[in-house]
């Protein structure tokens, strides 16, 4: 079948801030992001010419697929399906104050039981809805690109962390409770081969700046995945760098 990039938005202001964005609307990508979303863009079009590019509505997530629309003239397709995981109540609030919530625990060690507090302002779910809704949608476009374009082609789908990293853990055939174990950082590819017989995962996090970026992720013993995904930045409520 065709192949399906993912691609994480850039940096934001609220990565930066170690804030859990979720929906919150108007969430930008910062100087950071928006240089990271550039140089990805040049990186994707120069290897490769997809032939859909589609974007969680997310303003972070269109403020990324700019440069690749402008780079290949494909006009940027919105998704819900590829949205963010629907946070509740956690919606909004700092990572340092949520690693002190008894959720986290079950967030990090079993996120397929958990569902995030109802909120008045922004919708919840559960993390197995969100796994099950982004799945279907990429298997489903993927499907339809293969119909309209043939196996040999490409396609782009931006979207966040954690959807990322539940796409991924699928096409590994890894258990949801196991998908902290992926990192899906800022402006990071990871690439997808659906086929008849099962998911090729092809890369995983790879970013624009290579192998530096990689190992500058300090990965401490014992410390929490990031919720949302890794920020690229110090993270205080893990103890990370990510």
């Amino acid at each position: 079948m065709a192949t399906l990039i993912l691609l994480r938005h850039g940096r934001t202001t609220a990565n930066a801030s170690g804030v859990l964005a979720g929906w919150t609307p108007e969430t930008h990508l910062d100087d950071t992001g928006r240089t990271q979303a550039s140089a990805i863009a040049e990186s994707i079009s120069a290897a490769t010419t997809p032939v859909r590019l589609v974007t969680s509505p997310l303003v972070r997530c269109r403020e990324t697929a700019a440069p690749l629309a402008e780079r290949t003239g494909l006009v940027p397709e919105e998704h819900d399906g590829i949205g963010e995981c629907h946070y509740g109540a956690w919606t909004g609030r700092p990572l340092v104050e949520l690693a002190k919530e008894p959720l986290w625990k079950d967030v990090q060690e079993a996120p397929s039981g958990v569902t995030f507090p109802p909120s008045d302002a922004f919708e919840h779910e559960s993390m197995r809805d969100m796994q099950r809704r982004a799945v279907e949608t990429v298997r489903g476009i993927d499907t339809g690109v293969e119909q309209s374009h043939g196996a040999s082609a490409t396609w782009v789908a931006v979207s966040h962390g954690d959807v990322i990293k539940a796409v991924l853990a699928d096409a590994l055939g890894t258990p949801l409770d196991d998908f902290q174990r992926i990192v899906a950082s800022p402006s990071s590819v990871s690439i997808v081969r659906y086929t008849s017989s099962r998911p090729f995962v092809l890369l995983m996090n790879h970013t624009h700046g290579g192998l530096r970026d990689v190992l500058t992720h300090q990965a401490t013993s014992g410390s929490d995945a990031t919720v949302g995904g890794s920020r690229g930045v110090t993270d205080t409520a893990s103890g990370q760098r990510n």
